[in-house]
């Protein structure tokens, strides 16, 4: 393996040493340059109780408004917001750039001290747990991804990578295992289902099995990425059902009641609900899918030259395998270099150098899990789900580059 690197390392710095050359020049002029060499004794000040980015740093979620919001997702409420996944850096999304989608339900303001979080329903002990007593059990903290049922990609030559894929983060998700505290309770026989129920304004709860709620894997979050989750993210607690679409990772948490039935609730009727093929429009785990995060809609090459090609991939069923890409539109697939250890429900990274001619090229990758899944064509994809194209779309994404290095979405 290193050895292969070595070669592909010596082969990018013959092959494109020009363009290395030129990004090195570029960046000595910026020797030119008068530096502070301190901040200002106020700021450094204000930096200390809780740090902040430098001023100088402007990436922030792309905010959509009412009218965007029923094109992109048929939601008429409130302000939801996208990841900037295109400057996102190694798998974890800070929770300030996490996407939202909340259905135009604002964070409510909630006292830690006064919150709690009941379990019942078909139990032989129904529990209330403050949040002081939730933190005393034994936690966990583990790396997953989050993704919205409407992260999909949707055609249109001008739709820029956000628009198509910033609909999903990945976290460091810390709280306690959901099946401790229903063990604790004592599940009665003949129970099959979970309902998680918010205490948001519009009052949210999704049905989800039993069987899901007992694994290890999910928890009741109290933290993200090393503090408490974000309100627009769930504070003070939230469901990390890793795997499963967005829907069902409910913010907010007030309850969880145990059923012998799944329950369709208001949401699950009026937005989520395909009766013909299941009660609940029930697509628990999310497919291997993959997207080139540079070149990509919306951004633009400076010239023709070296690249690297970056971008994310992750999979509901497990960790990712195998990252393919082509410059061709699929007529050929290389093997991507995939960074770091690929996670279970995690998002990963994969990159593949590559020098542009100045050409048309069509970018794309395709992701396989550990299961064996393979991300698929958008052909492949009508044709398992026919009319039902609905549910979480994990296509292909193809962004053409244009001979005057504009990316634009090819689907």
């Amino acid at each position: 393996m290193h050895a292969k690197r070595a070669t592909t390392r010596r082969q990018v710095l013959k092959g494109g040493g020009a363009a290395l050359v030129g990004l090195a020049a570029g960046a000595g002029t910026a020797s030119g340059q008068t530096l502070r060499t301190t901040m200002p004794d106020n700021l450094a000040r204000e930096l200390m109780a809780y740090g902040r980015r430098s001023r100088y740093v402007e990436t922030g979620r792309i905010t959509l408004d009412n009218k965007v919001n029923m094109q992109m997702h048929g939601d008429p409420y409130g302000f939801d917001a996208l990841t900037p996944l295109g400057e996102q850096m190694g798998i974890i999304t800070p929770a300030p750039l996490h996407f939202i989608s909340s259905h135009g339900d604002p964070p409510p303001d909630v006292d830690p001290a006064k919150h709690r979080l009941m379990i019942h329903g078909m139990v032989e002990r129904p529990l209330v747990f403050t949040m002081d007593e939730l933190k005393r059990l034994p936690s966990v903290s583990r790396i997953n991804f989050i993704e919205c049922l409407a992260n999909r990609p949707q055609p249109g030559e001008e739709r820029t990578l956000e628009q198509n894929h910033g609909l999903i983060g990945c976290s460091e998700w810390t709280g306690v295992p959901l099946s401790l505290l229903l063990k604790e309770a004592g599940v009665k026989n003949g129970a099959s289902w979970v309902v998680g129920e918010s205490l948001g304004r519009t009052q949210q709860a999704r049905s989800f099995p039993l069987g899901k709620a007992m694994m290890d894997d999910t928890l009741v979050a109290y933290g993200q990425n090393g503090e408490p989750v974000q309100p627009h993210n769930g504070y003070p607690l939230r469901l990390v059902i890793p795997g499963f679409e967005g829907k069902f990772q409910l913010k907010w948490l007030r309850g969880i009641k145990v059923t012998d039935q799944p329950y369709v609730t208001y949401w699950e009727h009026s937005s989520f609900t395909r009766r013909e093929r299941s009660p609940l429009g029930a697509y628990w785990e999310q497919g291997p899918k993959s997207v080139i995060t540079h070149p990509a809609g919306g951004q633009r090459l400076p010239g023709h030259g070296y690249f690297t090609i970056v971008g994310f991939a992750w999979s509901g069923t497990g960790a990712v395998s195998r990252v393919e890409v082509s410059t061709d539109g699929g007529r050929t697939w290389q093997n991507a270099e995939i960074e770091g250890p690929a996670l279970p429900m995690a998002m990963t990274r994969f990159k593949l150098p590559w020098t542009w001619d100045g050409s048309e090229a069509v970018l794309q990758s395709r992701c396989i899990d550990e299961r064996g899944d393979v991300q698929p064509t958008p052909e492949e994809y009508g044709a398992f789900w026919g009319e039902y194209a609905a549910p979480h779309g994990n296509v292909i994404q193809p962004w053409r580059v244009t001979s005057v290095g504009r990316v634009l979405n090819a689907l």
